[in-house]
């Protein structure tokens, strides 16, 4: 399974890198729409290898783990969005910032959850404090207030600014040039840390929610990688209209304290299927992309 899993994510990003995107252009929305279903189906397809390899069980708690973690990526949406608007970075080039973004997240993420089942499997207490974050972190996006951050005032950029020599200029695709013997990153590898950088902190909550919801690694880390593999064509897709979506934020806080109180329910006597689960998270994000496409209609 996990030869099948490999493989087929190198031709993904293959076919991503040199078929579909080999040229820099400027993404057009039908374009973008098509990529996003896309990956979704391929996300879907494979949880049907998952039940057909380890039986219904194992693919509801595949597909709950994929609609946790494709909602929590609104947020990146959000901060990548900052990040390209701060360093006037054109869209043209986005899609390549964005794939070696992604396939650092690839391997950040493997090694995180690694770490994590390894902490799981050694001190099963663990789930609790996961659970306590998630309680924690599900009532702070709740009430945090939703004012535009200022990109250049955050703690990582100004660390990548403080660390590395930058060139304001753009010198097409590449993400190092050198001028006067000197060595110097231009925006678009500026971009590119500061991405992966907010991926590693996102992941922080993302990864204790999937071992709460399965502590079956390839699960775990499938359901992760499809959920970020499909990022780029919906960053494409959603960049413009994100924050259309009003009620979605509150669903992610309404999901993560869900999920923080999962782990708790059986001691109490209510005990939740995995297709539970499932049936719950889904209705939760419908509800809320729902009821922020028919608020607008309502004010008009």
């Amino acid at each position: 399974m996990w030869t099948i899993f490999i493989g087929l994510i190198f031709v993904l990003l293959y076919l991503d890198l040199f078929i579909f995107h080999k040229d820099s252009k400027d993404p057009e929305i039908k374009d973008t729409l098509k990529l996003s279903i896309y990956y979704i189906l391929i996300a879907l397809v494979f949880g049907l290898f998952i039940i057909y390899e380890k039986g219904t069980s194992a693919g509801m708690l595949y597909y709950t783990g994929y609609l946790v973690e494709k909602s929590l990526s609104m947020d990146n949406i959000f901060v990548i969005s900052l990040v390209f608007t701060s360093l006037n970075i054109p869209t043209k080039y986005q899609h390549r910032v964005l794939f070696w973004g992604i396939l650092g997240a690839i391997v950040m993420r493997a090694i995180m959850i690694l770490i994590g089942a390894k902490l799981v499997s050694d001190f099963h207490w663990i789930l609790y404090v996961f659970s306590v974050f998630l309680l924690y972190t599900g009532l702070k996006m709740a009430f945090k207030s939703d004012d535009d951050e200022n990109l250049s005032d955050t703690k990582i950029f100004k660390f990548v600014k403080r660390t590395f020599k930058m060139t304001r200029n753009l010198y097409g695709e590449h993400f190092i040039v050198r001028r006067n013997k000197i060595v110097l990153i231009t925006p678009l590898l500026f971009a590119l840390i500061v991405i992966e950088f907010m991926d590693v902190i996102f992941a922080v909550d993302s990864i204790p929610a999937i071992f709460l919801i399965t502590q079956d690694v390839f699960i775990v880390y499938t359901s992760n990688i499809f959920a970020i593999l499909g990022l780029r064509a919906l960053y494409f897709l959603l960049a413009a209209s994100i924050n259309k979506f009003i009620y979605l934020k509150p669903a992610l806080s309404i999901i993560l304290i869900f999920i923080g109180c999962k782990i708790f329910l059986p001691h109490i006597g209510i005990h939740l299927e995995a297709w539970h689960s499932l049936l719950i998270t889904f209705g939760i994000l419908t509800g809320s992309i729902i009821l922020s496409l028919i608020k607008p209609i309502k004010e008009n």
